[in-house]
């Protein structure tokens, strides 16, 4: 909603521009009328829509909507108003400007007929044309109509919810308005029924629908299309039939208190404001999904699994993105995290990347739980809402405990040492898997080793590290060793080392020390061994140690860890260190990302 609204008369000499200003003002016709008006300013306590609007008969300044003014009792006048010269120029510029236009016949108490069928062909002619009011200043006629006219061409404007010439609406209008129909259909079932109809009233309008007015409305559906109403609930054509009905009977206030109560600009886009609301993030913090946010997630999940086998089909999921402007999982999100036998994303899979977009990209999260309708759903003022920002990590290390249910681990390894596979084993996917399937980044790996030179402050922000190295290659620990000693050496990161393709023969390591000494001289936990390579799922155990390491008090945080389930997203970055963020979700289950 604008802040204020600039309405601009406009006018021949004479036909009283600034009378009217006076006569609203006043609320009485003045002997003595100045040249011209100062600005008027009416508060916003006193306006129909409580906004703020300023009333000029010049302009030193762009105005939000002009009033063209005419003396009905003069014809060369209207012959000015309606001549095309003049009123194609006012159209041009307002078209250019999206300024709509307002006809205003003054003077209507010195004559006896009206002038409306002069004016009604102009108004047809021209869609940037809002409105025709005829008025008197001086008997004070249609006055206070005509600026709430002129306020509600501005705040509600008709041009970019339909079209006058084809007689329907736009079709941003028609989009924006079928996404906000699938975000209230809380069951999916392609109806709103009473119970969703009610809910979607009192989130709008602040009020539910009585009994009889719900049936009055589904009445006036059923007598204007057959397919409006269904098993006794509105369905999407009716709904859109009921906002056509809208604008046309003028009233178009009600098609946008909804549309902005969904978050839609004057363009029907969601406005940045309602997409990123604020969220203060301090250093050294992370952020995560509260309760209530798995919650909404859980049921958007249930919402869009109609087959009820607790995974996402590709269509299912179509269908749950549908009110995105783009699909924001790609083929590669079913590579990584957990899928069913079909290769379809699991209800587990499913929350583990929400869990991981919201740990990485906050931002992303919050847009994407606004175009899901989080905030009106949940009745919370903004996304920001599903958001736990954790304390600064320091104070967790000093006080030994915290309240964090998510922890990042980074994974080293030279190429070819078996991170991929280390990470497919937290699926429980098998090794011999295609390796292109691991997201886009195995091509960005190619053949080029990556350099311990070259890693980001965002490789080395992490609560754990795991180092990883092929047994049967005798120069893979080499390049474990050099990371460890170039960044984690001095830190307090805790570091675990991890021998991969244990089911290959053990080879000595082309290094001064065997990876066992090298363990002891820095203090580490001895090599754990590990290989995807078995008919068996790998054991969780080296996971279970990852996640304690991340964060000791964890033990304390999550007695029954060890017992739990596993599921897992991963991402794979620059310098091929492999991102996994350890999640324990509020299910209960042991999740990986």
């Amino acid at each position: 909603m604008r802040k204020d609204v600039r309405i601009l008369l406009v006018g021949e000499p004479k036909v009283g521009k600034t009378s009217l200003i006076m006569s609203l003002v006043g609320e009485e016709f003045p002997e003595e009328v100045p040249l011209r008006a100062e600005e008027i300013t009416i508060p916003a306590d006193v306006t129909p829509e409580r906004v703020p609007t300023h009333i000029v008969d010049y302009s030193g300044t762009q105005a939000n909507v002009i009033c063209i003014v005419y003396a009905v009792n003069n014809k060369k006048s209207i012959e000015k108003v309606t001549g095309d010269v003049h009123i194609g120029f006012l159209c041009v510029y307002v078209g250019m400007h999206r300024v709509p236009l307002i006809l205003v016949g003054n003077k209507s108490d010195l004559v006896e007929h009206s002038s409306m069928e002069t004016i009604l062909p102009i108004m047809n002619q021209y869609s940037e044309i809002e409105t025709c009011v005829e008025c008197s200043a001086k008997n004070l006629k249609n006055i206070s109509e005509l600026f709430y006219y002129a306020q509600k061409a501005v705040l509600h404007p008709t041009g970019p919810l339909y079209c006058p010439e084809e007689k329907e609406m736009m079709p941003a209008c028609v989009k924006a308005l079928t996404c906000i129909f699938k975000v209230s259909d809380m069951d999916n079932d392609g109806i709103l029924n009473d119970t969703e109809l009610n809910l979607f009233q009192r989130t709008c309008f602040n009020t539910p629908l009585a009994p009889q007015a719900l049936e009055d409305v589904k009445n006036v559906v059923r007598r204007n299309m057959a397919d409006g109403v269904q098993d006794n609930g509105l369905t999407l054509k009716g709904f859109l039939f009921l906002h056509t009905l809208f604008i046309q009977r003028g009233r178009h206030e009600t098609t946008w208190t909804v549309l902005r109560r969904f978050g839609y600009d004057d363009d029907l886009e969601l406005t940045q404001e309602y997409l990123f609301p604020p969220l203060k993030i301090p250093p050294d913090c992370t952020t995560e999904l509260n309760h209530n946010a798995y919650l909404f997630l859980q049921s958007v999940f249930d919402k869009h699994d109609k087959d009820r086998d607790c995974a996402l089909s590709p269509e299912e999921l179509k269908d749950l993105f549908r009110v995105f402007p783009y699909m924001p999982w790609g083929p590669d999100v079913n590579n990584t995290v957990c899928t069913n036998e079909q290769g379809w994303i699991t209800y587990q899979g499913y929350l583990s990347q929400w869990t991981l977009t919201t740990y990485l990209d906050v931002q992303r999260c919050l847009e994407y739980l606004g175009y899901l309708g989080y905030s009106i759903i949940a009745e919370q003022e903004s996304q920001a809402a599903a958001i736990t920002v954790t304390r600064n990590k320091r104070i967790d290390l000093q006080k030994k405990q915290t309240q964090r249910s998510v922890f990042r681990c980074s994974v080293f390894g030279a190429k070819g040492s078996g991170k991929s596979g280390f990470l497919q084993g937290f699926l429980g996917k098998l090794a011999s898997c295609d390796p292109r399937s691991l997201m886009f980044t195995v091509s960005q790996l190619h053949e080029v080793l990556p350099d311990p030179d070259f890693l980001s402050e965002g490789d080395l922000s992490c609560d754990a590290v795991c180092l990883v190295y092929d047994i049967s290659n005798p120069r893979s620990f080499e390049y474990c060793a050099r990371v460890y000693k170039q960044y984690f050496l001095d830190s307090r990161t805790p570091c675990l080392v991890v021998g991969a393709k244990a089911d290959l023969p053990e080879v000595r390591q082309q290094y001064s020390l065997s990876p066992l000494d090298f363990c002891r001289k820095h203090k580490l936990h001895a090599p754990q061994l590990f290989t995807c390579n078995t008919a068996d799922a790998p054991s969780r155990d080296i996971y279970t140690k990852l996640t304690t390491m991340a964060f000791p008090a964890i033990s304390s945080h999550m007695p029954a860890l060890s017992s739990c389930d596993c599921i897992v997203a991963l991402s794979l970055s620059r310098a091929s260190v492999l991102k996994v963020c350890l999640r324990l979700s509020v299910h209960g289950m042991f999740v990986v990302l």
